[in-house]
């Protein structure tokens, strides 16, 4: 509570010392910092803390005590990689629902949505709030301002069961309690008021109402720019895939977990290859993003049969956009905890891990982003299997170290300021609804990707079929996506990707290849309306749509 209630004009002269020295600095680290900060002490004692020093910045500054200095603002970010693929995240979790699934390997703990633990840093975020939608989003928005972040773009992930599963009311308005959120101003209040003021709702909501919200955050200071729901194949139909549309949905994670029907039947997974198949099929004609979750040394797997899984996961049917790949962990109370007790499981050893995961590393594609390659589980929950946090960047430097680095999109996304010289790269590959085209701009010497652009080209009977008709005669534009630092609406920075023009570049490279339909059509977010609207595009039912030059 200090926090909140510290007052910069008190110690404006210590901040303006403290900051005006940080200036002078070439070579800076944080170790740097906190010498100076000795030099300074609050109250002639204690430490300003990063956020402190961000509120006098900003409050210097609006008093024309301090020049504006973006360099100085970067120094205080903290965590500043959280931000640097252009959007800021803000993660929020659904209540306690049961799940159509019954997995051997999932903890169903009371209380928690089903597979989640109450001592995942996301899932105690929502628990602080009672599972709250308004709450959470709020209070991560306040949270990533005091640490410096820009929150004018936010990208919201809905995690927590099966989004599917929840009835289609308590999904309305839990999305409309979240934009709810993103299009109130952030105040400095105790969050304890906002616990009293907000649990009194009752979970009911209309489509207007939602909708009210949407039009709202077109404009507002933090715009939704993707939102994504997470769900099981076996609940993905066209009438699925439209009511997240009208949610704002522009990205699904999917639990995949194998490709493989007999494993997926030794972990109760109660969904088939089949199944996969069609869910895949259904989001890419509705333009969605499709984001695969993955599992290695599940029941019934081994090494071998793990790598030449995931080989077919690049297949025509699938070709995921995004991919997080979860290690098989132990959980206390699973099914699979007592296969392991009776000694009928074993886990992989760290190395052979980091082995399978080199190898699956090397079998994704540039199109591809490898988000996650274990998850944030706890140690002390995990009774066996993978523990280190670590293991991605294990994985990672070894195959740097063989001279075969990955080349997924996480590996390649540019993480310092834009060079002159960058240059176009084109992938095509084929899928059950017709060719995809992944148009990206990479830096000429080190081929980092600075911004890349989705673009689907329906093949000639899904030319006119799609189940949306907005779609019908229409190529698709499934994302578009700068990387660098996360900058305000309609700002510009020095050397900055975002605001460059390079989305525009790529949208325009998009239209060309989209010569032989109609339309060229747009999967937008809810708070990216606006941009698409300056490029020529109008809405058109659940999407956007842009004549082409036939």
């Amino acid at each position: 509570m200090k926090k909140l209630d510290f007052s910069p004009a008190k110690y404006s002269k210590e901040l303006t010392n403290i900051l005006k020295e940080i200036i002078k600095i070439d070579d800076w680290d944080n170790n740097i910092l906190r010498k100076i900060l000795r030099k300074y002490p609050k109250d002639g004692k204690y430490l300003f803390s990063k956020d402190q020093l961000l509120s006098g910045y900003e409050y210097l500054v609006k008093n024309k005590q301090l020049k504006p200095n973006p360099q100085l603002r970067n120094r205080l970010i903290m965590k500043p990689t959280r931000t640097l693929s252009g959007v800021s995240a803000v993660t929020v979790l659904t209540k306690p629902y049961p799940c159509p699934g019954n997995c051997i390997f999932c903890p169903n703990i009371p209380d928690m949505p089903k597979s989640y633990l109450p001592s995942e840093p996301g899932a105690q975020r929502a628990v602080t709030y009672n599972f709250d939608p308004y709450l959470q989003v709020y209070n991560r928005l306040k949270a990533l301002q005091n640490t410096g972040h820009n929150t004018d773009k936010v990208e919201l992930i809905v995690i927590g069961g099966t989004w599917s599963y929840y009835p289609e009311s308590y999904q309305i308005w839990f999305v409309k309690e979240c934009f709810r959120a993103l299009n109130k101003p952030i105040e400095r209040r105790s969050d304890l008021d906002f616990i009293k003021n907000s649990l009194t709702a009752d979970e009911n909501a209309s489509w207007d109402d939602l909708y009210r919200q949407h039009g709202i955050n077109q404009k507002a200071r933090h715009r939704c720019v993707g939102l994504s729901f997470e769900t099981r194949p076996d609940q993905i139909t066209q009438e699925e895939a439209v009511r997240m549309r009208k949610l704002g949905a522009t990205k699904v994670q999917i639990g995949i977990q194998s490709l493989d029907d007999k494993i997926l039947k030794m972990n109760n997974r109660q969904h088939t290859i089949e199944h996969s198949k069609n869910a895949f099929k259904i989001l890419r004609s509705a333009g969605f993003k499709i984001h695969a979750h993955w599992m290695v040394n599940l029941y019934g797997s081994n090494h071998k049969k793990d790598v030449e899984d995931y080989k077919r996961l690049w297949n025509n049917d699938f070709r995921p956009d995004e991919v997080k790949i979860y290690p098989t962990s132990i959980i206390k109370g699973t099914k699979l905890y007592d296969l392991y007790q009776n000694k009928r499981y074993k886990p992989y050893s760290t190395k052979q891990l980091t082995s399978v995961i080199k190898q699956l590393m090397l079998h994704t594609p540039k199109y591809c982003r490898l988000t996650r390659v274990i998850r944030d589980i706890p140690s002390p929950e995990i009774i066996a299997g993978n523990t280190k946090t670590n293991l991605r960047q294990i994985a990672e430097q070894q195959l740097i170290e063989a001279n075969t680095p990955c080349t997924c999109i996480r590996c390649r996304e540019i993480k310092s300021e834009i060079p002159k010289k960058i240059k176009e790269e084109i992938i095509k590959y084929e899928t059950p609804i017709g060719k995809e085209i992944f148009i990206s701009y990479i830096t000429s010497t080190s081929n980092k990707i600075v911004g890349f652009l989705r673009l689907l080209l329906p093949a000639k009977k899904e030319f006119s079929d799609n189940f949306l008709p907005e779609l019908q005669n229409s190529s698709i534009i499934r994302e578009i996506h700068v990387y660098g630092k996360s900058l305000q609406i309609g700002s510009s920075g020095d050397k900055a990707s975002q605001h460059s023009g390079i989305g525009k570049n790529l949208i325009n490279i998009a239209e060309k290849y989209s010569s032989k339909y109609k339309k060229i059509s747009v999967i937008q977010a809810v708070g990216t309306t606006e941009y698409y609207k300056k490029l020529g595009f109008r809405e058109n039912g659940l999407y956007m749509s842009k004549k082409t030059s036939q």
